[in-house]
Formats: C-alpha cells, structure tokens, sequence
C-alpha cells in the first residue's frame, strides 16, 4: 500500500511497462475523496507512460504522464457528484473534468477545469 486506501499497482501504465510513480499530493486528494464519500475509489486510468498516452488519445502534456493524474470512479456516485465535491474542497487550484461515467482529478501546480 502507497496509501490507506490504495496500492502502487492501481497506478500502474497499462502497457506494462513498469512506470508507476504517483505523486504524493495526488494520493492526497484521491484519500481525501474517498473519506469524504466513505467508498470505494476505482482508478480507470492512473499513469502513462508517452507511447501509451498518445496510444489512448491522451493530451500532449497529459498530467498521467507526469504521476500526477488519475480518472476515477467512487463506486454508488455520479461523476457530477465527485465534481461538485472536488469543486468546494479545492476551489482554486488543482485539475478536474467531470465526463459521463468517470472524473479525471489531477494535481498540477494552478486550477484547471476541463
């Protein structure tokens, strides 16, 4: 375990190629989400590495590529509520997009809502 919550693997680029380093600050918020809905919190896509990102459609400077981003699901929530969450806890900073059936959370250093 990396957290309470959570373990190195679930980070894991999914092109096996073994980068798997989360950034601290992340595991942070992603700790805090899952205290404050008291679920579940599934990492759908944690780090990538620049083969995989661009093989997945990723943005050029895609904070996965950096450890610093996850899309995730909390399990009995809709996306709209984890952003309306995420949205009071960290108002002016931080990234986030809600989309249909994840949110894509990230911990680059200025606010930024997709």
């Amino acid at each position: 375990m990396i957290s309470p919550n959570f373990e190195r693997a679930e980070f894991a680029c999914k092109c096996n190629c073994g980068f798997d380093t989360v950034d601290t600050e992340l595991l942070a918020m992603l700790e805090r989400i899952r205290e404050r809905f008291g679920s579940p919190v599934q990492i759908t896509s944690g780090c990538r590495c620049p083969s995989h990102n661009k093989a997945v459609g990723g943005a050029d400077k895609s904070q996965h590529m950096y450890g610093r981003a996850a899309d995730i699901k909390v399990k009995g929530y809709s996306p709209y509520e984890v952003a309306d969450f995420f949205n009071s806890e960290w108002p002016d900073e931080y990234g986030m997009k809600p989309y249909s059936s994840w949110v894509h959370v990230d911990s680059r250093n200025e606010k930024w809502r997709g």
